[in-house]
């Protein structure tokens, strides 16, 4: 092997044009938005105002008039029917009735007294509506005025009431006292009501430690002699686009 090393004719230099495997981005494989045109333009650019030459749309219906399309009889003018005037003959209508007018012996002053003349007020007596149902009035025998003897005058002072009642059997004379209750029909308080109350233990059942379930591996479910061996290995990074280390030229 020679202590100079060929490597051939080929020098490290500047690549032409941009190559992926140089930049760890995405780098130039995204372009800039042009600045031509109205779709896709830059939005940090001024964009000037565009015109388009569109189709003529569909309006409504109702707003377009037939044009010629009618076919207006002969003789028609733009103020009307051309020609002179035109008589036609129909029935005789019916005469009109005469307008009947009462005349002075239709009236009858003589009743119109109340109407014509100040009078009294009248009343008179007719039957109960439909309506006077609903209307249910409470009447004199619905009220009832407070009593004026006993304690509950509203507008006097009573004076003292004594009332006789019944004979109670509870602390009577002739009360049973056997049928009292003994001793041990009372429940006996728990001293921690009434004192300071003492620690308190209890026994339950015992937890399991947390830990990890899962199945793993024993020994004997590895082969090492089915391994590689192991050592430690010595290498450089290098790029794809180096070209290899020729060491020995052959003659």
């Amino acid at each position: 092997m020679s202590a100079n090393a060929w490597v051939g004719s080929w020098r490290p230099h500047r690549p032409r044009g941009p190559i992926a495997a140089l930049y760890s981005s995405p780098g130039p494989k995204y372009g800039l938005p042009t600045n031509v045109g109205y779709r896709l333009h830059d939005p940090s650019r001024g964009r000037a105002p565009a015109y388009s030459f569109g189709v003529r749309v569909g309006g409504r219906l109702e707003d377009r008039s037939p044009g010629p399309a009618y076919l207006l009889p002969p003789g028609t003018t733009a103020k009307g029917k051309d020609g002179t005037p035109a008589f036609s003959i129909y029935g005789r209508p019916r005469d009109l009735p005469p307008i009947r007018t009462p005349g002075p012996g239709c009236y009858s002053p003589e009743r119109a007294g109340r109407v014509a003349f100040p009078s009294a007020p009248a009343c008179s007596l007719r039957s109960r509506t439909r309506h006077s149902a609903s209307h249910q009035t409470p009447g004199p025998a619905a009220y009832r005025l407070p009593p004026m003897l006993g304690p509950r005058v509203v507008s006097k002072s009573s004076a003292p009431n004594y009332s006789i009642p019944g004979r109670s059997n509870v602390g009577a004379f002739y009360e049973d006292l056997c049928k009292t209750p003994g001793p041990c029909s009372y429940r006996v308080v728990d001293a921690d009501v009434y004192k300071r109350r003492a620690p308190q233990y209890s026994m339950l059942a015992r937890n399991p430690l947390p830990g990890d379930t899962t199945i793993k591996p024993g020994p004997g479910a590895y082969s090492p002699e089915q391994g590689r061996q192991q050592g430690p290995t010595f290498g450089i990074r290098h790029s794809n686009y180096l070209a290899p280390l020729i060491v020995d030229v052959p003659d």
